[in-house]
């Protein structure tokens, strides 16, 4: 079974930048799961999927326009601590450098510590990625039909997809 729009997809891959060690790999984990053709994967790896099928390896690199964009200058804020996603409401001491989740009226994002102060944090929004070329070296694991409800819901369901 080829990928093509509303087909589950799992997948293994490894992520580096063109000549550099990886630097993050599925394989210590469970594999990525989506639904093909609902925007739920990068515009480039989505694009470089289409086609494939069980089995099949491959390399794709991917400009920063196909990955997670192109750094914008214009993206500094400064966000209260109060929206800092904080697991365990732990003291936590902020560094410049260090990746946290704030939260938005869209749902967390992650940002990136500029400047740490008492009562906010002056933070980066773009992708902790972003502006970077990307090499995903994949390995499709499995294809299938999505379900009626995954179609409905516009994501894949069970295991390595969202639990309801």
């Amino acid at each position: 079974m080829h990928i093509e729009k509303n087909k589950v997809v799992t997948f293994h891959y490894r992520l580096s930048e063109p000549g550099q060690a990886v630097f993050e790999d599925s394989h210590a984990g469970p594999p990525a799961v989506y639904l093909h053709g609902q925007h739920n994967m990068l515009a480039g790896l989505e694009e470089a999927l289409a086609g494939k099928q069980a089995g099949d390896v491959f390399t794709v690199t991917l400009p920063p326009e196909k990955a997670y964009g192109v750094r914008r200058e214009d993206s500094m804020q400064r966000v209260s601590l109060k929206h800092v996603v904080n697991p365990g409401n732990k003291k936590r001491v902020y560094k410049p450098g260090m990746a946290v989740q704030v939260n938005t009226s869209q749902g967390p994002r992650d940002v990136t510590v500029v400047k740490p102060g008492l009562k906010t944090l002056d933070v980066d929004t773009n992708h902790p990625l972003a502006g970077r070329t990307l090499c995903f070296e994949v390995e499709v694991i499995a294809v299938r039909d999505a379900s009626a409800e995954e179609i409905a819901h516009g994501h894949a369901h069970g295991v390595g997809g969202h639990q309801h």
